[in-house]
């Protein structure tokens, strides 16, 4: 008996380093996450159909706007969109149509130039890992189709109460072409490092709505008719013009030049009248304004939109307030019930969301419908 005591005794060192290695092994999860590389023997696009029920969508979506080829045999970086993702962008979208009396879209018959756009985002020029992703500000991604700017960062998960103690996961960002990143639009992956024969998948979470935050907004958005700055022509005056004057980089002609990148910036003092006088009459009974790049505070708020066939005698067509863009390059169309044709029409801005500096990218006049 003594003897087996003295035998228990010798063995207590040994159990207690024993749990130690055990506990160590258990948390090395978090100290030391295992890095998620698998490899698929063929090719992206073999590699999603290998998934039934898993990228159905996706596939549909590829296959419509002709991108199969891509993915077969060049050397991109898909960030695949699983079927949740489109369910959701859809189930939203046919919301919004219900509300409005409109027959429901899918993924067969939406438009397919917004649809190409909007799947191009996701398919990236070059194999593009993890590793890659893991600078301080992340890295500056383009996609293959159009060179849409997108970026892409790698950042650790928290994991056993540890912040920064899990696997990686890759902030992948829609730069809505700002160098701003409080107006980008950002989604995460689930999965990564999935290396086919010509390319590199990462997965997107399933909570992510396809298109980013783009998807509702550009199916339901409504064209306008007829540019009439750009139909008949004319001259533009302002009120206060930039203080480099109107060809500045900044100045007046930027709100008409036709491209959102550029913008109008000047101090409203109270009040800023933007006006347009036509090469001959004609009926408006539409008209859009688009907001620019960067700092909402200088949106306009309150305005009225006017009409006159002398400029100087004005006729009330249309009145805002407390209006808000609720993003960057935002095209809104508002319509009035206007039927006499004037010459000039002016936007006759009264108040902005911050501040005393107003800047607007764009400003048409349009044909009444």
């Amino acid at each position: 008996m003594k003897k087996i005591k003295i035998y228990m005794s010798a063995l207590k060192p040994l159990l207690v380093v024993g749990l130690l290695q055990s506990a160590c092994t258990k948390d090395g999860g978090y100290h030391n996450a295992p890095e998620n590389n698998t490899k698929f023997t063929g090719n992206t696009y073999e590699y999603l159909k290998s998934k039934p029920g898993v990228y159905d969508s996706l596939i549909a979506t590829v296959d419509r706007m002709g991108l199969k080829q891509m993915l077969t045999d060049s050397n991109v970086t898909l960030f695949a969109v699983t079927n949740p993702s489109f369910q959701l962008a859809i189930t939203n979208l046919n919301t919004l149509r219900r509300q409005t009396d409109k027959d429901p879209l899918f993924l067969a018959n939406i438009d397919g130039i917004q649809l190409d756009t909007m799947v191009s985002y996701y398919i990236i020029r070059g194999k593009i890992t993890t590793d890659s992703l893991t600078l301080q500000d992340g890295l500056d991604l383009s996609s293959v189709r159009f060179g849409y700017p997108m970026h892409g960062k790698a950042v650790k998960t928290s994991a056993s109460g540890q912040v920064e103690g899990g696997p990686e996961e890759i902030e992948f960002s829609n730069t809505k072409r700002s160098k701003f990143v409080r107006f980008w639009s950002t989604t995460t992956t689930g999965s990564n490092n999935i290396r086919t024969k010509n390319g590199i998948v990462h997965v997107v979470s399933p909570d992510h709505i396809f298109g980013f935050d783009e998807f509702v907004p550009r199916l339901t958005f409504v064209p306008p008719p007829p540019n009439l700055i750009k139909l008949i022509g004319g001259k533009l005056s302002v009120l206060r013009d930039n203080d480099g004057g109107p060809d500045n980089g900044e100045g007046s002609k930027k709100v008409i030049d036709g491209d959102d990148h550029t913008k109008f910036l000047a101090n409203l003092q109270g009040r800023l009248w933007i006006q347009f006088e036509l090469n001959s009459p004609e009926v408006s009974g539409v008209y859009t304004l688009t907001s620019a790049n960067d700092s909402p505070e200088r949106d306009p708020r309150a305005w009225t939109y006017q009409g006159s066939n002398d400029g100087k005698n004005w006729d009330e067509l249309d009145r805002r307030s407390n209006f808000f863009f609720e993003e960057r390059y935002q095209t809104k169309v508002f319509r009035c019930p206007n039927t006499v044709a004037y010459k000039f029409y002016r936007i006759d801005i009264s108040e902005l969301r911050n501040g005393g500096l107003f800047q607007l990218a764009e400003w048409t006049i349009n044909k009444a419908k």
